[in-house]
């Protein structure tokens, strides 16, 4: 005790105290920055600036050289090196710049730890909460499009909950899916699309459950690098979402109202000539009577209104902190008598149980209901858009006095599609409850660790009911009750262990493991013959009921290790072991590695010196990475199933057409990235570049059996494709001043996607696409493979002797070849955000060109037996001869239209206003709008949308598929 004494003192005396201080402002507007902090590097001394700008803190040091560290959330942090020496008063003042590209922020990327962008060698997007709201949006990924590069973002569906398929570099998979893996909190969710009734393309992904203003940020990180750490079900990329937390001081509220409406952006051109055929399939009859014409689109669109409220509070002590949110959405769709509502409850508690322990609980509960109206499209004949394209519009739609409704399809059985939104009862509700907890634990210095537990489950039940004397083909009326209940579990361990192995070199060791687990349970009962007034299926004549049961469990073990030089050099390496139940017990598990570096050359003495008044920032990194792909198979998809059945009154069993194989592995996939990002004029212009290389083998696709093996077909490891492509970011700051501030993002993305490889160099028809989209090697995926027009030697269309055009035969004597392609060339946006004073204004414009699209409907309403097309009219005035689109309704290639387009995604004008009130901190008024105008040359609704709804290869479909509504959006939101 003695000696320890002597020492202390001995060292005691060696110190001094130091005072330091100044102001920390903005660069270029010389504004001080508030709440910036200031501190030494590898000590406890340190402080925050106040309102402004300044700061001053004491600390006692030995003599020697130190570093001050400036940093504020959104800028670039800054240090400098310190003498603590002969003057105990030191002052530095410090301008910190913007941070366009966010290089100081720190991200989580799966270990569970915090780092810093700045070491990572692969791409990661962030999206700010701010970027989420206000801009008209219902859905989290609706409110991302255009915001991320690499992100291919396209809503199937204008329906108000319709689904929303992203793709991060392109599809990664065949059979599988090319969704990104979604984490809420560390919590992996389910975003499926489960069609428990037959909706035609209207499919809802659960994202829809998801309140956008309970998220305080999203960061996206794309490539197999990630996935070397998340595991393999992030092959596609993963969207991390990190709702808001609780914060110390008094609560905090914020109320939030709007209301918006919902509109049909465009009506599509249709038959308005007063004149009918006699005999519309005799080409030789020319004889016409006179007719009224009926605008049916009329009788399927009206304007919708939406409400949306929205209140949490915040707030906490030094040990507790918590953050509390209700909503309700009640939004109606432009299809009549459609509409979405969403109820939801959030709360998240942060609980310091010690000085080396945080606690973390989350719970979220959402019913989500809809009011929905069927479509028909891919898999039945009834619904409201198909009876729109088969129908005859000379035909009056409304009921009669009886209110029966006419039959306006008479050649083809279809429904009335004025009948169809009056009487047609279709509906979903959703309960689903997502839950977490997280450990937090820093024993010292050196050593952390994180457990994570979280549940995701809901319950989605539909019902269907179409009444008996209809004019769908389900005349005798149809009744359908589904529903399904989804539970999936995910428990994660990470340890991590940071020590410095000399001055220079700093060793970052992680280590991990989880364990996931998912069960769906299905059962549906369906009925026609209906008696009358019964609206449940047990009341029909003709029973249909099924049942589906699956469980899959995925694990994963992973070690990272992660060095940096400097704080200027950084390296990483990775390697990953993951597994999954439904594959082969010899292959399920999989060995993945990964290595990535990065090199912060602006921080170099000699860059600054030679480079340093144009580039301010200057990054260059690199990664590789694998991954498989675990959402190929289904949980039983390896065996041979068979099917029960009754055969005279005893039981059967049938064996499927599917052989099975216990060999079949997942996909695997290997990946490439080189980037740099930069900083230019003081960093008023970022710019962040991107090009990567990815080959997906081993890809599971449907091998096509001889007769004599008994069955159709069977999976196998057969197939490659490659994805390449270039990102861009462009942030800049034009003008920045006080009172006025202009900042622009722009990105570009450019994927190129090829099947490289397929089982027998051969041609796959997709499922879902009446056999128009194809897979076939050495093309993207889904391409359309149809019949051609022949042509004359100059290209133009050949026509026959009585001037019809006719097909084509290939040099090889194929009546089809490649005639168009759903995957873009390239997808862009451009935001501009400008700040006067208490104004805002924010305008983005999101982009999709080289991108083809395949117009069922014009197929169908150009035809003349059918006669409600545009081009019917043509006929009837002797513009073109009479059946022409009859003769062009087998050459697929007619159309395929060009889908690309340049829309008005979002404005947003908005003013805050600050009232010398003792409880209200500002009230904000917004005034939106979205999707206000398509520069395109699509002649059907909407080239956005696509009928196969989620689909990984059916893209670019457009058939019976509600149009993408223009939105108008007026709110005010509270903070008191």
């Amino acid at each position: 005790m003695l000696f320890a004494l002597l020492v202390s003192t001995l060292s005691a005396f060696g110190q001094s105290q130091y005072t330091f201080s100044g102001t920390v402002t903005e660069t270029g507007t010389n504004l001080p920055l508030a709440g910036a902090s200031v501190f030494i590097e590898n000590s406890s001394f340190g402080t925050v600036t106040d309102f402004d700008g300044n700061y001053t803190f004491t600390a006692t040091l030995d003599s020697g050289s130190y570093t001050l560290v400036f940093s504020s959330l959104g800028f670039t942090s800054q240090r400098i090196s310190i003498d603590a020496g002969g003057s105990t008063t030191i002052t530095n003042d410090m301008a910190l710049a913007e941070d366009l590209l966010s290089l100081d922020e720190v991200v989580v990327t799966g270990s569970g730890a915090g780092v810093n962008k700045r070491t990572l060698g692969n791409a990661i997007s962030s999206v700010k909460a701010e970027q989420l709201v206000e801009n008209g949006a219902t859905q989290i990924d609706q409110a991302i499009s255009g915001k991320i590069t690499g992100a291919l973002v396209q809503q199937n569906s204008g329906d108000p909950a319709g689904g929303i398929s992203i793709r991060l570099r392109g599809p990664s998979t065949i059979a599988g899916s090319s969704d990104p893996l979604y984490i809420i909190d560390g919590i992996i969710i389910s975003n499926s699309s489960n069609e428990l009734v037959d909706l035609g393309g209207n499919a809802q992904n659960r994202l829809a459950d998801i309140n956008p203003n309970d998220i305080e940020k999203i960061e996206v990180i794309k490539g197999a690098a990630a996935a070397a750490i998340y595991g393999s079900r992030a092959s596609n990329g993963v969207v991390q979402i990190f709702t808001k937390q609780g914060r110390s001081g008094e609560p905090k509220f914020t109320f939030m109202t709007n209301a918006r409406i919902n509109e049909l952006r465009k009506e599509i051109d249709y038959n308005t000539v007063p004149l009918a055929w006699e005999v519309p399939t005799d080409r030789s009859n020319l004889a016409t009577y006179e007719v009224d014409r009926y605008n049916l689109q009329d009788e399927l669109f009206d304007t919708g209104f939406g409400i949306e409220n929205y209140l949490s509070m915040t707030g906490g002590t030094e040990k507790t902190s918590y953050f509390l949110s209700a909503s309700h959405l009640d939004n109606e769709g432009i299809i009549k008598n459609t509409d979405f509502k969403r109820y939801g409850f959030k709360a998240n508690i942060t609980q310091k149980a010690s000085d080396w322990l945080d606690i973390t609980g989350g719970f979220n509960y959402v019913r989500s209901v809809s009011k929905d109206v069927p479509n028909g499209g891919i898999n039945n004949p009834y619904g409201a858009i198909t009876g729109y394209v088969f129908s005859d519009n000379s035909i009056d739609p409304s009921p009669d006095e009886s209110g029966v409704y006419p039959v306006t399809s008479p050649l083809v059985p279809r429904t009335n599609p004025a009948e169809a939104v009056a009487r047609f009862d279709f509906g979903q509700k959703t309960n689903r409850f997502i839950t977490s907890l997280a450990l937090d634990a820093k024993f010292n210095d050196n050593l952390s660790a994180k457990y994570t537990f979280g549940m995701d489950y809901y319950n989605q039940s539909a019902t269907a009911y179409i009444p008996i004397n209809n004019t769908s083909p389900n005349a005798d009326g149809y009744a359908r009750r589904a529903d399904l209940n989804n539970f999936q579990y995910n428990s994660d361990l990470n340890v991590t262990y940071r020590t410095e192995l000399t001055d220079d070199i700093r060793s970052t060791s992680t280590i991990g493991g989880s364990w996931q687990y998912e069960e769906r349970e299905s059962v549906g009962i369906n009925a026609t013959g209906l008696p009358p007034l019964v609206q449940t299926a047990t009341g029909g004549s003709i029973l249909e009921q099924g049942e589906s049961r699956s469980q899959i469990s995925y694990w994963g073990a992973f070690y990272q290790q992660s060095f940096s030089y400097k704080d200027k050099i950084y390296i990483n390496g990775a390697v990953r072991m993951d597994g999954a139940s439904s594959f082969g017990e010899d292959e399920r598990n999989q060995l993945y590695f990964k290595a990535s570096s990065s090199y912060v050359m602006s921080d170099e003495e000699f860059w600054q010196n030679t480079f340093g008044d144009a580039f301010n920032i200057f990054k260059v990194r690199a990664s590789w990475g694998q991954a498989g792909n675990l959402t190929a198979l289904g949980a039983y998809s390896r065996f041979t199933n068979y099917n029960p059945s009754a055969l005279t009154g005893a039981v059967s069993l049938t064996p499927s057409t599917l052989l099975g194989n216990a060999d079949l592995k997942p996909e695997r996939q290997d990946e490439f990235e080189l980037g740099f990002d930069s900083g230019f004029m003081n960093n008023r212009l970022g710019i962040e570049f991107t090009y990567y290389k990815q080959k997906v083998t081993d890809l599971l696709l449907q091998r096509v059996l001889g007769p004599s093996s008994g069955f159709g077909s069977r999976f196998e490891n057969v197939g490659n494709l490659e994805n390449t492509g270039v990102e861009i970011l462009l942030r800049g700051t034009p003008i920045k001043s006080q009172d006025f501030n202009w900042d622009v993002t722009a990105t570009f993305s450019k994927n190129k996607n090829e099947v490289t490889n397929v089982a027998g160099g051969g041609r796959i028809a997709l499922g879902g696409s009446f056999s128009t989209n194809y897979v076939i090697e050495g093309e993207p995926l889904g391409v359309f493979y149809r019949q051609f027009y022949a042509r004359n030697e100059d290209g133009s269309i050949a026509l026959d002797e009585n001037g019809y055009p006719y097909r084509g035969t290939t040099e090889e004597g194929e009546a089809s070849k490649v005639i168009g392609d759903p995957n873009p060339d390239w997808f862009g946006s451009i935001i501009n955000e400008f700040s006067y004073k208490d104004f805002g204004l924010r305008v983005q414009f999101d982009a999709i060109q080289g991108y083809d699209v395949f117009n069922w409907n014009r197929r169908l309403m150009d035809n003349v037996i059918f006669g409600g097309g545009a081009q019917v009219g043509a006929e009837l005035l002797g513009e073109l001869p009479k059946g022409y689109g009859s003769a062009q309704a087998n050459i697929f290639e007619e159309f395929v239209e060009d889908g690309s387009f340049v829309k008005l995604r979002e404005v947003a004008l908005s003013y805050t206003l600050k009232p010398k009130w003792d409880y209200i901190d500002n009230v904000k008024f917004s005034l939106v709008g979205r999707n206000l105008i398509s520069w395109d040359d699509y002649s059907g609704w909407d080239p956005e949308v696509s009928a196969a709804g989620q689909s990984n290869g059916v893209r670019g479909f457009d058939f019976a598929t509600v149009p993408i509504p223009r939105t108008y959006q007026l709110g005010v939101n509270v903070s008191f």
